[in-house]
């Protein structure tokens, strides 16, 4: 999973660091919220852990901000000595999904991020071998997918980019994402290995309004999977 972390002090930003990478996540590290936003913008991460009082851009504001602009957004976790039930009640007011008060202990913080990771998730809680969207049916046991009564070959690194966007249609990923997620950012990688992937996969799973899905190329940024209705809309 990849977290984005915002705090002005370096000792919680280290220890948030090294817990949840220690517990198997990738964490970018922002000293404010401002800085925070505008990578928010341009980048995709599955949790944000923010602090309330930062420069710039407070964490409040920060919240308020990326649920009015971002769509859609990802899960908020506030990680903030402010322990007046009044601060609470208004951070979750304003869209954070959870509320943390420093000092917290550190299997607090990994059960209320794994809790909040469940809830916004769509990965099935238990491994299952199919998993069904739309005319596309996804075999984990056999790495295929079969598109109605059709199975298509995938190699390993195909299906899993696939699966990918078909969980989560309509949320753009960027590509520092997908190359963490799936080659986990190998150096000397060339930028044309995930294009000749994105173009395979829509090729051999014929995306397109016909069969309800299309692989969109976003200028800058990276790739969405957008679902279309029945009369072919997005």
């Amino acid at each position: 999973m990849r977290i984005a972390i915002a705090d002005d002090e370096d000792t919680i930003r280290d220890l948030l660091d090294s817990l949840l990478t220690d517990a198997g996540h990738r964490c970018t590290l922002f000293r404010d919220g401002r800085e925070l936003m505008s990578a928010l913008q341009r980048d995709t991460f599955d949790l944000v852990i923010v602090d309330w009082m930062m420069p710039e851009m407070n964490g409040i504001d920060l919240v308020r901000r990326a649920r009015e602009t971002l769509s859609p957004c990802p899960p908020i976790i506030m990680l903030t000595s402010r322990s007046d039930n009044q601060d609470v009640a208004d951070a979750l007011n304003a869209g954070a999904d959870d509320y943390i008060i420093k000092p917290a202990a550190k299997a607090v913080i990994l059960a209320r991020v794994e809790a909040v990771m469940r809830r916004t998730s769509n990965v099935p809680d238990t491994p299952v071998r199919l998993e069904t969207f739309g005319p596309y049916q996804f075999d984990r046991m056999t790495s295929s997918v079969k598109l109605g009564d059709e199975e298509i070959a995938l190699t390993s690194r195909e299906f899993s980019l696939a699966l990918l966007f078909f969980r989560s249609p309509n949320r753009a990923f960027s590509r520092a994402y997908i190359l963490e997620t799936l080659w986990h950012s190998v150096p000397d990688l060339p930028t044309r290995t995930l294009d000749m992937h994105i173009s395979r996969i829509r090729s051999k799973l014929r995306l397109g309004p016909e069969n309800g899905y299309r692989l969109q190329t976003i200028f800058g940024h990276g790739y969405r999977l957008e679902l279309f209705n029945s009369e072919g809309q997005s």
